[in-house]
């Protein structure tokens, strides 16, 4: 029992930094892609109000 009791103690806080670590990572890719989501609806927005075309995904970077 203290055998066990001793690894679950090593190995917690490197779990619960990886916790964290996956958790913060995960909303920052979540809040890039929504980010980049609207930044393109507003772009289209502006290209339709003014008239221009419809900008092509594939080709541009």
């Amino acid at each position: 029992m203290d055998f066990w009791t001793g690894v679950l103690w090593a190995l917690l806080p490197t779990v619960c930094l990886v916790a964290v670590f996956f958790f913060i990572v995960r909303a920052i890719v979540h809040m890039d892609r929504n980010e980049r989501r609207v930044y393109a609806k507003i772009e289209a927005e502006e290209r339709a109000r003014r008239g221009l075309p419809s900008r092509g995904g594939s080709s541009e970077h």
